[in-house]
């Protein structure tokens, strides 16, 4: 399946109904058990009935930062993926090691399984790409089962909850903390996620060419001002970011002081000529939205009286879910 040129809305998959089927897999990092367990009571107190893949709690052999080899996450993955009874397929963690088996798996028979939902972040980042990509599958940027975003934020529980079983309650995302960095409006189709992971992905086998026509949500966790810097400038001088429509920021936890941060986004980004918001939550932070990818959306950026202030919404055309 070639990619697209551009950006272009993408299939929704269903709404989850109580007592859904959710296989929980781990495609990047070894899951901490005392972090599964609570968060599988979470779901089932949604009245889902998650089943943990595999390896889940599995380890690498060498390297104990992948929870098992990369054969194994893949398998664990395509499994719940082609499994008819599963609704839905929910990242466990991130961490590393999505990149070393998304080219693993078998998109042929991914994409005969039809649409499903789901969800994940962070390094989660390539996986939502392949499946705008090779599935042309709209997916949630959102918590995942064994973090403690999941586990210890109410608000951001009930933003995944929302959406998965009522998402046309959770169309415009309007945080307080919202800001404008360059004011406009735009209206296109979001992507994104780990800004680090976009730029990693460039030059890989089924890559999105571009984003352009694209409303370009990103964020990032310890990644310093100038690495930052190294990563927009990539993404800059690749052309990656030609045409693309808006741009909305989340969380920059431990990417140094925020003043610095957005220094650098509003220099990298800020000439571009399109709107662009800062501090919509989203991401490696204690409360996190879910965030829908490849769905049609506007960005309004109301200006105020300097770069950080104004106010700032995204709002979807359409639920998440179908």
């Amino acid at each position: 399946m070639s990619a697209p040129r551009g950006v272009v809305p993408l299939t929704r998959p269903a709404r989850l109904r109580p007592g859904a089927r959710v296989a929980v897999v781990a495609p990047s990092g070894p899951v901490p058990e005392e972090r599964l367990e609570p968060g599988l009571d979470i779901l089932r107190g949604w009245g889902l009935d998650p089943v943990v893949a595999p390896h889940v709690r599995g380890r690498h052999p060498r390297f104990g930062y992948l929870a098992g080899t990369d054969g194994d996450r893949a398998r664990d993955l395509q499994d719940a993926w082609c499994d008819p009874s599963v609704s839905a397929v929910l990242c466990a963690r991130g961490g590393y090691g999505a990149q070393r088996m998304v080219d693993l798996l078998d998109w042929t028979a991914m994409r005969a399984a039809g649409p499903k939902v789901f969800v994940g972040y962070s390094d989660i980042t390539a996986l939502h790409e392949a499946f705008a990509v090779r599935l042309g599958l709209a997916t949630l940027h959102g918590p995942m089962t064994a973090t403690l975003a999941f586990l210890d934020d109410a608000r951001t529980r009930e933003s995944l909850r929302a959406t998965l079983f009522a998402p046309e309650s959770v169309r415009t995302l309007a945080p307080d903390t919202a800001r404008v960095l360059v004011p406009g409006r735009a209206a296109g189709v979001t992507l994104g996620g780990c800004v680090s992971l976009l730029a990693a992905e460039l030059g890989t086998p089924g890559a999105r060419p571009s984003a352009a026509g694209g409303l370009l949500l990103i964020e990032d966790i310890g990644e310093e001002p100038y690495r930052l810097d190294r990563i927009l400038t990539q993404l800059l001088r690749s052309g990656w970011l030609d045409g693309v429509a808006g741009i909305a920021l989340g969380s920059w936890e431990g990417c140094g002081p925020y003043e610095e941060v957005r220094a650098v986004l509003l220099d990298r980004l800020g000439t571009l000529g399109v709107p662009v918001v800062e501090e919509l939550g989203f991401g490696h932070a204690d409360t996190a939205p879910t965030m829908p990818l490849g769905l049609p959306a506007v960005l309004e950026a109301a200006p105020g009286e300097g770069p950080g202030e104004g106010r700032a919404t995204l709002t979807l055309d359409v639920p998440a879910l179908a």
